[in-house]
């Protein structure tokens, strides 16, 4: 760190360098895991799910790194569901902790009480804006029209805020998903554009679609 503001000729700050802070922090812990997986001849799973995978919620070389990604054809919130199903069904009463939290990367200073869904929105209206508009195929006007109609308890400008936030993320990560750990398919689509959803790495971010609204 004092390599970097040395060169930089100013301190890294909360304030001033947010994103590359949080990501130093998943990145650095990479290196021992998988330092502890090759000790043991193992193979190095990565936790990224579909939701993420469609905001790029992640840190590639961080939380991406890994030989194989179990869950990445699943959304959070099914994940969310199926863990609280584990623990009532299966028994697994440790996940009572875990199923008790609010989702969150846990990198930003503890103060600021970070949460996945505060970072980006709720993760069902993430899955419902992504299922509309890259399974149903609908534009950013039509998919924000349908949420409207379905979401009546959820302001309108909120929800507009949620369509932009989601279709910009989407379009600027595409390069994550090009180097996601190979997934399986668990759902009845993916976001995965090695077998299933093609999208170009650079792209005019739908931009004219999302002034437009």
């Amino acid at each position: 760190m004092a390599k970097i503001e040395h060169a930089l000729k100013r301190p890294l700050t909360w304030q001033t360098d947010d994103l590359a802070l949080q990501n130093i922090q998943a990145r650095v812990r990479a290196p021992g895991i998988w330092l502890l997986a090759n000790v043991q001849n193992c193979l190095l799973l990565t936790t990224s799910n579909r939701s993420e995978a469609s905001v790029g919620y992640c840190t590639m070389d961080g939380d991406t790194a890994g030989s194989i990604s179990p869950i990445a054809g699943v959304d959070k919130d099914f994940v969310k569901k199926w863990l609280r199903w584990a623990e009532k069904e299966l028994g697994y009463q440790a996940l009572r902790h875990v199923n008790a939290l609010q989702p969150t990367a846990e990198l930003r200073p503890l103060e600021d009480k970070q949460t996945d869904e505060r970072d980006l929105m709720p993760y069902v209206l993430l899955n419902r804006i992504e299922r509309l508009a890259f399974y149903d195929r609908l534009s950013p006007r039509q998919v924000l029209a349908t949420l409207v109609h379905e979401e009546t308890t959820t302001d309108p400008e909120q929800l507009k805020t949620y369509v932009k936030r989601f279709y910009s993320l989407w379009a600027r990560n595409q390069w994550k998903r090009e180097r996601y750990a190979p997934a399986f398919h668990l759902d009845d689509y993916n976001v995965d554009p090695r077998s299933w959803l093609r999208f170009p790495i650079l792209s005019g971010g739908f931009t004219q679609e999302l002034a437009s609204l």
